[in-house]
């Protein structure tokens, strides 16, 4: 299946890419290299091939959505050198001070 020119401008103005025209042309030769292995895969015979295990109609199990504290080896306020109600203070950064500060 070759991928026309056309159809890669369509999908570029969809999804809002500017492209040049030789990227365009670039795109297409791989668009349809990749569509035409996706068709020598769909050649292979499956038949005989045993589905996934724990996949079925039900999908796979989920686990319970909960947390669990981290098992660190050594206590949290090593990890910094100035903690404050179990928060990490960090110095504030040179580009993010008020401008009200600099002007002092």
């Amino acid at each position: 299946m070759a991928v026309t020119r056309e159809e890669v401008l369509r999908i570029a103005a969809l999804a809002r890419f500017k492209l040049t025209d030789a990227r365009v042309e670039v795109l297409a030769k791989e668009l349809s290299t990749i569509l035409g292995h996706v068709e020598v895969l769909a050649t292979v015979d499956t038949a005989s091939v045993q589905p996934a295990e724990g996949v079925g109609a039900g999908g796979t199990p989920l686990r319970a959505d909960v947390s669990s504290p981290a098992n660190l080896s050594a206590a949290l306020e090593t990890f910094a050198p100035e903690m404050k109600d179990g928060f990490f203070i960090v110095p504030r950064l040179a580009t993010h001070e008020d401008a009200a500060d600099s002007a002092a």
